[in-house]
């Protein structure tokens, strides 16, 4: 099974941590947060993953390796030229993700002790085109979910924007859920991720995030909330955080 790991982000929620080193090689308890998602990767039987990187791209070049590639097939998405945000680091990645099944994304500075071949095997059997990890928690920026699970759409609690364009927001008419940093796609959706890329920018690769192209490709695209109430979950991704993860025996064991 193959998934693809977001490893190149600058961590600048956890400077000074990352002045020396890449975020995902930030420690929770005595352990690298990049170990600790690929052996839950690969307990769940991923054995071929693509890891992206740009801040200190070396020195996860180098933790893998040291590591014996942690006993499976993993490619380096190398990105030290530009950072390319989560869509272009997609796209970048196609030629390890395309093929017949379905591929796990998993931001490397998620802890979660999530089910991923449960939620893998719902994106299956819903024949979904990409399938996100999604809560009901108070954040910025929902996703809107019908009650079929099928995403329509995103709101700004700050600004109010709504999109797609032409989307009615009424409150209470859809379910607002943010997106918890882990995701299923189909290779099928890389012709349109493409397109949307080349809107972008006609020419070379160009830096964008995959929730924008989720929302503007939600009519187009049969895109799934996946919201099981049986995990725990935390963005390690800021200090105060981070160190509430240290004490989470669900997160650290």
């Amino acid at each position: 099974m193959k998934a693809m790991i977001f490893a190149a982000g600058l961590g600048t929620r956890l400077r000074p941590l990352t002045n020396d080193r890449p975020k995902a090689l930030v420690e929770v308890a005595g352990k690298p947060m990049l170990g600790r998602v690929i052996e839950r990767l690969v307990g769940y039987g991923f054995d071929d993953i693509v890891i992206n990187v740009h801040h200190f791209g070396e020195q996860i070049i180098d933790f893998v390796a040291a590591h014996n590639n942690f006993g499976v097939t993993i490619h380096i998405s190398d990105e030290r030229g530009m950072l390319l945000d989560t869509g272009g680091g997609i796209l970048k990645a196609r030629q390890w993700l395309d093929g017949d099944e379905p591929f796990l994304v998993h931001n490397a500075d998620i802890l979660t002790d999530l089910d991923v071949s449960a939620m893998r095997d719902f994106h299956l059997s819903h024949d979904a085109d990409a399938t996100l990890l999604t809560k009901s928690r108070v954040t910025k920026r929902y996703l809107l979910c019908d009650d079929g699970d099928r995403l329509q759409g995103w709101i700004n609690k700050d600004t109010g924007e709504v999109l797609p364009k032409g989307l009615e927001y009424v409150p209470g008419g859809l379910r607002e859920m943010a997106f918890g940093g882990v995701h299923v796609i189909s290779p099928r959706v890389f012709p349109a991720l493409e397109e949307y890329a080349r809107s972008i920018s006609p020419e070379g690769e160009v830096k964008f995030s995959i929730i924008p192209f989720y929302v503007a490709m939600c009519q187009k695209l049969k895109i799934m909330s996946y919201a099981p109430g049986n995990y725990h979950w935390m963005d390690i991704g800021k200090p105060e955080t981070l160190a509430q993860a240290e004490k989470d025996q669900n997160l650290i064991k």
